[in-house]
């Protein structure tokens, strides 16, 4: 039987493609440049025919730069697999796209990216996969979608795909299965609202918007007790109590089992209530639409800029692309690489089952001789 990483590569072979990039790591890490900005980065290794973080508790920092280009007018996808074979707790598994500038060996956290794309796990509380956009009109300010998409957080490989159109229309896939589409427009705060709450208009003074009211023709009983505890009528001070010793004696309180509560008059509809008031909009005058958001002048490297508290994660398959055919064929020759990482998981935990099962009987095997043996000793005796 083929192993795994043979299979990976047997499946993919059948999607070449003119792509604008594309990396298997069929050639290892070449061109691929580790940062420097900081020295105590991890270091990736390769593995299982992608690239694995080797170092708990590390930021990571590795680039490769490729023909610059850009996507106006064009269909922009970017995809890559990810296998968290540690099951992992708390780390990054997405990828930077930059401009062809990037310093590769000064890539660090601070880098000007265009768009960040792919899963991010930690606890219980973070499992996103992020989409995330440089907005050059916003001081080139990140911008994060606003949609909820969530990443996979097994030991099993998955691709991660983000389609960008030049109608602003953005799809994530997750092993080729569409888990979210939307607009640029709707998802990100790229534009100022088209509308806005109209300055000169303030809610009147004597606008009513309260619902209910206490009835004015209510009154408390007379007879209502709100006193929670009285003195214990059954209390007595006790013969031995010195005044000057003990101090002056008090009697002891007790609930009062007539107390009734606080008293509160009933609520009636408030006969002066004229509804919520709702501020009038109008166009907001700094509104300026802009059909270019989804729009790169300059591409020329991807990033992988994370940090992972256990190590572990598998990068593969990256592919940049502006031709969605090159999408269909990678998510048709992923699926081999998927049923490959089953099947290879499935043969290690019943290898690993067919281990224990072993040594469970060999110990079992030993108890039953050391009894047979105390037996003996015992019948010689």
């Amino acid at each position: 039987m083929m192993s795994y990483s043979a299979l990976v590569v047997a499946a993919l072979a059948a999607s070449a493609s003119a792509a604008l990039f594309e990396d298997n790591f069929d050639a290892g890490l070449d061109g691929w440049v580790q940062s420097k900005a900081k020295s105590d980065l991890g270091k990736f290794e390769l593995s299982d025919g992608g690239i694995k973080t080797s170092q708990d508790a590390k930021f990571y920092g590795l680039s490769k730069s490729f023909d610059k280009f850009s996507n106006k007018d064009k269909t922009l996808i970017v995809s890559f697999s990810v296998k968290h074979a540690q099951t992992i707790d708390c780390g990054g598994g997405y990828v930077k796209l930059f401009p062809s500038d990037l310093d590769l060996e000064k890539m660090e956290g601070e880098s000007v990216y265009n768009i960040m794309f792919g899963p991010d796990i930690c606890g219980y509380s973070t499992k996103k996969v992020h989409v995330i956009f440089r907005a050059p009109n916003k001081d080139n300010k990140n911008l994060e979608s606003s949609a909820t998409i969530t990443a996979e957080t097994d030991d099993l490989v998955h691709l991660y795909s983000l389609k960008v159109e030049s109608d602003n229309k953005y799809t994530v896939y997750v092993d080729g299965t569409e888990k979210h589409s939307g607009s640029l427009k709707d998802d990100f705060e790229f534009l100022e609202p088209k509308e806005i709450k109209d300055p000169a208009v303030s809610k009147p003074k004597d606008w009513v918007d309260e619902q209910q009211i206490d009835d004015p023709e209510d009154t408390k009983p007379e007879d209502w007790v709100e006193e929670k505890e009285i003195v214990d009528p059954e209390a007595e001070k006790p013969e031995d109590w010195d005044d000057d010793m003990d101090g002056e004696w008090e009697a002891p309180t007790i609930d009062n089992p007539d107390y009734k509560g606080e008293w509160s008059a009933k609520r009636i509809d408030n006969p002066a209530y004229k509804g919520e008031w709702v501020h009038p909009m109008i166009a907001n005058p700094d509104f300026v639409d802009d059909d270019s958001m989804y729009s790169f002048e300059d591409f020329g490297a991807i990033g992988i800029d994370v940090w992972q508290v256990k190590s572990g994660t598998i990068f593969d398959n990256f592919l940049i692309t502006n031709d969605e055919a090159d999408l269909t064929a990678q998510f048709e020759s992923f699926k081999a690489v998927q049923e490959a990482d089953k099947a290879a998981k499935e043969a290690a935990e019943a290898e690993k089952k067919a281990a224990e099962d072993a040594a469970k009987a060999a110990e079992e095997e030993e108890e039953e001789e050391e009894e047979e043996e105390e037996e003996e000793a015992k019948e010689e005796l």
